[in-house]
Parts: structure tokens; C-alpha cells; sequence
């Protein structure tokens, strides 16, 4: 890979946490909220999601909340997933460094 045109770091805290089941089919979207109907179907989609879940036995996940504030002082909040293990960390809340690097499409 080549090298980055430019890198900005931020730094931050993450709360480390559980979750059951599926993180990624158990949650409300931006597009969820844009009416009353898109609502009522993201209601159906977690419900179905759940009763999924409870069929097939829950399942543990450890995923980390991490919070910054960008360069332009708005706050970030980002997920992390850690899948089944969690990090050989001493505590639930971390500093944590972000990094974005900035490269040429090829």
C-alpha cells in the first residue's frame, strides 16, 4: 500500500461493554427514523431479529463505544467489535488513540 497523502490523529475514551446476539442485525439505522412506516418496519425487522436470537440460544459479544471530538469540535461516537473475547484490558473505560489516514484512489 503506498503512503498516505495525510494523517490526523485523535484521541479519546472507550467504554468497554457486552452485547447479545447479533450486533449488526438488532439495530435502528438513520433511514429507520425517515417515517412512520420505515419506523413500523424497523420495529418488525428487530422484533424478528430477536425472536431469531432467542431460538438460537444467546451469544456474547464485546464491543467498545469510542468517543472523540473531531477537528472541527463536533463529538464522535464510533462501535467496535471485539466478537467473543474480550481485550486483555484492566478496566471497562480506555483512552484510546484514532488514526485516519488519507491516501490517492489508484
Amino acid at each position: 500500500m503506498s503512503q498516505p497523502t495525510h494523517r490526523v490523529e485523535f484521541e479519546g475514551k472507550a467504554k468497554i461493554g457486552e452485547v447479545m446476539g447479533n450486533l449488526t442485525s438488532i439495530q435502528l439505522r438513520p433511514e429507520d427514523l425517515s417515517s412512520p412506516i420505515a419506523f413500523q418496519m424497523a420495529i418488525s425487522r428487530i422484533y424478528s431479529e430477536l425472536m431469531n436470537m432467542m431460538n438460537q440460544g444467546p451469544t456474547k459479544h464485546y464491543v467498545a463505544e469510542v468517543k472523540f471530538t473531531d477537528s472541527m469540535g463536533n463529538p464522535v461516537a464510533v462501535g467496535v467489535d471485539f466478537g467473543d473475547r474480550i481485550p486483555p484490558l484492566s478496566k471497562k473505560e480506555v483512552k484510546v488513540k484514532v488514526i485516519l489516514e488519507f491516501y490517492d484512489e489508484e
